[in-house]
Order: structure tokens, then sequence, then C-alpha cells
């Protein structure tokens, strides 16, 4: 597995009327688009940080979680639903959530809060195949390619960013691939370049 990212690079747009937004185009290493991969804008130049918490959901179905990738607020509450016939056990002992639900059918009486900045990874103690992936991050502006390796980030004001992406093939620990931002309220356009090789997405 290669790691890392090579290029991050960003232009202004024509505006038009109403919402701008910046749109972000990721490629792995041979150009192809990458799904599945982490964009988020970190305000970097004293801007108000919105909280838009919302309670998020990560399901257990046909032994596999879904989805295989998720993003989310710091102070995110998400629900485990297992939809399965068999009962899981959910856990993580990632730095920035460790947690375990012991093995359970149905749906937990409760979320788990994740409170701190960082990648999760989750698992199943009694199905070593299940593996999902939650990306905590600090600001309200985020969001996941589709199948196209692209997305678009709305509602940023004016100001200074730290434009990231991140991609569950990279290295485990590697952060973030950072590139600075100066969004001036008109459409954008971004192009990421990571040293990974995309998978398809299931």
């Amino acid at each position: 597995m290669l790691a890392g990212a090579v290029i991050l690079t960003a232009f202004a747009a024509a505006p038009h009327a109403g919402a701008a937004t910046v749109t972000v185009q990721v490629l792995d290493a041979a150009g192809a688009p990458v799904p599945n991969a982490v964009v988020y804008a970190e305000p970097t130049g004293g801007q108000a940080v919105p909280k838009s918490i919302r309670q998020a959901e990560v399901e257990q179905k046909d032994i596999r979680f879904f989805p295989l990738v998720s993003v989310v607020q710091v102070g995110t509450p998400i629900l485990f639903p297992n939809h399965d016939k068999v009962r899981h056990h959910v856990y993580s002992f990632s730095p920035a959530k460790t947690f375990e639900l012991k093995l359970y059918s149905g749906v937990p009486t409760s979320p788990v809060l994740f409170d701190k900045a960082g990648t999760v990874v989750l698992g199943c103690n009694i199905h070593d195949q299940m593996v999902a992936y939650v990306q905590v991050v600090n600001t309200p502006y985020f969001g996941k390619t589709g199948m196209d390796g692209r997305v678009r980030l709305d509602g940023l004001v004016g100001g200074k960013y730290a434009l990231k992406a991140w991609y569950f093939k990279m290295a485990p620990n590697e952060a973030a691939v950072e590139q600075p931002l100066n969004y001036q309220g008109a459409d954008m356009t971004a192009s990421v370049t990571l040293s990974v090789k995309a998978v398809p997405v299931e």
C-alpha cells in the first residue's frame, strides 16, 4: 500500500446566484476517481465554527457494517443498530474513541458519543471480516466522495481554511492531506491526488 498524498490544488470559478459551493475531485495515483474519500474544510482564520450535530447511524446487515466509511463532527452520537439475525459485538480500540457494545441484537438503548477528532476503526469481536471507519472532524464542512470521486462542501463562509482529504486505504495513523484554502465566497473547485490505489465500492 502506498501512503500519503502528492497533489492538492484549488482554483476559483466564476460566481453565480445562490449559495456557493466548493467542489472537490479526489483521484488516486493512477488518476482514477476515489469513492468513499472524506473531504473537509477546517476554519483557520478565526471564523466561528457552527455546530451541526445530528445523530448518525452505522448499521450491521448481512454480516457487514453500512456504511463502510462515515464522517461526523466532534460531539456526534452514533447509533449501531443490528439488523442481522445473529448477535454482534461492536468495538473500537482507536485512540479517538475506545468503546464496546457487547453481544446484542436489535437497536442499542443509547448511541455512542464520538467526542474526539481522529480516525476510528470499527470491528466485531465475533465476525473478524467486519470492518468500518468513522472519521471524526472539527468542522461542520465535510462530505464523502461518490462513485465519481467528487464531493460538494456547502455552507462555508468567507475566510481561510485547511482543506483536508482522508482515505481509509491510507497508512494507519497517517494524517489527512492538507492544503491552505482562501475561500472568497464564490464557487471553487479543487483536485486532490492521493498516492493510494482506489478500491471499488461494493
